[in-house]
């Protein structure tokens, strides 16, 4: 499929060469998988309609939520993309998140790295993530990005884009026989609402680039034991696979073994589970007056997970993505657990500051959330 719009003339950062970011995006763009066959005709359809049906869903956000945020979203805007523009996107947001680490560790091995072996490794390393964004990049209806504004020589607006990536919502809604109008509109709904949460909480973008940069420095700093760590979490997914066990986490959390590590892939782990499941909670929210099959369309998003494949399940095991898609119900319960108790008002506390946002065990408990906010 053609790319339907671009995220050109959005660079990259620089930095050092630890990672090929430019080979990381090209590589994603050659091993993606081909999008569902389209007409020209039913491209331009479908840009345009996502782009209409983004705009429409703010104010049932807006309505839900109770964020005056969603009364103005200049400060960031919405791309319609295919497969190869959301994965270029992606190194550029990596770019920013892993900096200060990668410069942190170049600095402290200076002298032990050759610029040839740099370069070496940066290739190696682009490579395998580009393979990652390939698969990826198939899977992912949309996704809010508040760090583009922050990559070195980018014209994104200052709070961010939001992708959606038309031949995957495309692909779904043919796969799960659903009216393309409801569906797109409930993805929508979905993604505007990770929108609204950054402009709420402006506060937030850099709370999360904080707490990224300190789990990816642990990492990164031990990276002399880091291919041992992941060959041992490699070992442990098969071993868990071939028994059948419960897969937890996945292979590249495993990597994770001391304290600090854990604290801070907790820590993490509870806010985008606070900002998946409300967004689920926005998207269920709404009733078949705004998007008539939406019933039928959970129940059958539900259940497509069941018929993934052995390597698909591999793959998704290896990178976490179950463990994401329990953040989405861990989460979705907590907000339904204050709303409940508090109403929308209560919960919305939670935009106010980081001391505001729920721990791990919190999001587990939702009644620990609310003695400690005093509702």
């Amino acid at each position: 499929m053609e790319r339907m719009e671009s995220t050109a003339g959005q660079t990259s950062a620089p930095g050092p060469a630890l990672i090929n970011w430019e080979l990381a995006a090209s590589a994603a763009a050659r091993l993606a998988p081909a999008g569902p066959p389209l007409k020209a005709a039913e491209i331009g359809e479908a840009v345009h309609q996502l782009r209409e049906l983004a705009d429409a869903s703010v104010p049932h956000v807006h309505h839900i939520t109770g964020l005056e945020a969603a009364r103005d979203l200049r400060d960031s805007n919405v791309l319609v993309v295919d497969r190869a523009s959301w994965a270029k996107a992606n190194t550029q947001s990596f770019a920013v998140m892993l900096k200060p680490a990668i410069e942190r560790m170049m600095e402290n091995r200076k002298g032990t790295i050759s610029p040839g072996a740099a370069s070496v490794s940066g290739a190696i390393t682009g490579s395998q993530l580009g393979a990652v964004l390939a698969f990826l990049s198939s899977k992912v209806l949309g996704q809010y990005d508040p760090f583009a504004a922050l990559a070195e020589g980018s014209t994104a607006p200052s709070g961010g884009r939001l992708l959606l990536v038309a031949p995957n919502i495309i692909s779904v809604e043919r796969e799960l026989n659903v009216a393309p109008e409801d569906f797109r509109l409930w993805v929508c709904l979905h993604e505007q609402t990770h929108r609204v949460q950054f402009a709420a909480a402006p506060w937030l973008r850099h709370h999360m680039l904080n707490e990224i940069d300190t789990l990816s420095g642990h990492l990164l700093g031990n990276v002399d034991s880091l291919m041992e760590r992941a060959s041992a979490a490699a070992r442990s997914l098969k071993d868990r696979t071939a028994s059948g066990a419960t897969p937890g986490r996945g292979a590249i959390l495993d990597l994770l073994q001391n304290p600090e590590e854990e604290a801070a892939l907790s820590h993490l782990t509870a806010v985008m589970s606070l900002l998946e499941g409300h967004a689920n909670v926005v998207m269920d929210a709404v009733d078949a007056s705004i998007v008539p099959s939406v019933k039928t369309i959970r129940q059958r998003f539900n259940a497509r997970g069941k018929d993934r494949g052995a390597i698909e399940k591999f793959i998704r095991s290896l990178l976490g993505l179950d463990a994401k898609m329990r953040q989405y119900s861990d989460g979705a319960k907590f907000v339904r657990a204050v709303v409940d108790v508090a109403g929308m008002e209560g919960f919305n506390r939670v935009w106010e500051s980081a001391g505001n946002l729920p721990t791990e065990p919190e999001i587990h408990d939702a009644r620990i959330w609310l003695d400690r906010m005093g509702l």
